[in-house]
């Protein structure tokens, strides 16, 4: 089933939990948590003390989506979380004993893993290794910023992605996320993703509960 996750970017965080709230009854199931710590993206964001806030008041399901430098050191405070998947970037281990190791440790704690690659990451640097993973996330912008514009050479890379995961007939997700909208999402689904990270587009909304509504039925009967 085709899903979409709101994104925590743009919200500012002052007012970022009544937005989740607002999500929530707007009958959204999933929230894609970004987490930036400054140095591998040049924004800081959503530390775990308001993602713990977030689970106390909210009983939304939390996508995390960790865009930190030290993952290996790092995870074990986000696996804490009520989330249901935690997902960390390629880019950021310097071997792949060390994404072994977190896959391993996320597993044994009833985590779902991710992988996330940055738009220059070629798809044949994790296609050895698909079977550690749970999801994988294809960034369509440069991560960091909202608001940017949707790459389209990714539904290139998201086809072969959809290819190679059905051929070996993995059980693996797609989550696609960057530049998202009602005018290109069904493209990215017939693509091949199975998740749609929705930032801007959803924040802008005039009626979020209305385009939730949409989405819903739209996708409600596509596998």
């Amino acid at each position: 089933m085709i899903k979409v996750f709101p994104s925590t970017n743009p919200s500012p965080e002052d007012s970022l939990l009544t937005y989740v709230k607002n999500l929530q009854k707007a009958g959204v199931e999933f929230l894609h948590c970004d987490v930036m710590d400054g140095i591998f993206v040049k924004n800081q964001c959503l530390d775990i003390a308001l993602l713990d806030e977030i689970a106390n008041n909210t009983t939304i399901g939390m996508d995390i989506h960790l865009m930190i430098t030290e993952p290996v050191s790092n995870v074990q405070k986000y696996a804490k979380l009520p989330a249901t998947y935690i997902t960390t970037h390629y880019e950021t281990y310097n071997n792949i004993q060390e994404i072994i190791k977190i896959s391993k440790y996320l597993r044994n704690n009833n985590k779902l893993m991710g992988i996330a690659i940055k738009p220059s990451t070629p798809l044949s640097k994790i296609i050895d290794i698909l079977p550690l993973f749970d999801l994988v996330l294809v960034m369509s912008v440069e991560p960091g910023e909202s608001g940017q514009v949707f790459i389209e050479p990714t539904y290139d890379k998201i086809r072969q992605l959809r290819s190679i995961i059905d051929e070996r007939k993995l059980n693996i997700k797609i989550e696609v996320d960057g530049g998202i909208n009602t005018g290109n999402m069904q493209k990215v689904v017939n693509a091949g993703a199975d998740i749609l990270v929705m930032g801007n587009a959803m924040f802008m909304a005039n009626d979020r509960a209305e385009l939730v509504k949409t989405i819903k039925l739209m996708y409600r009967h596509q596998e």
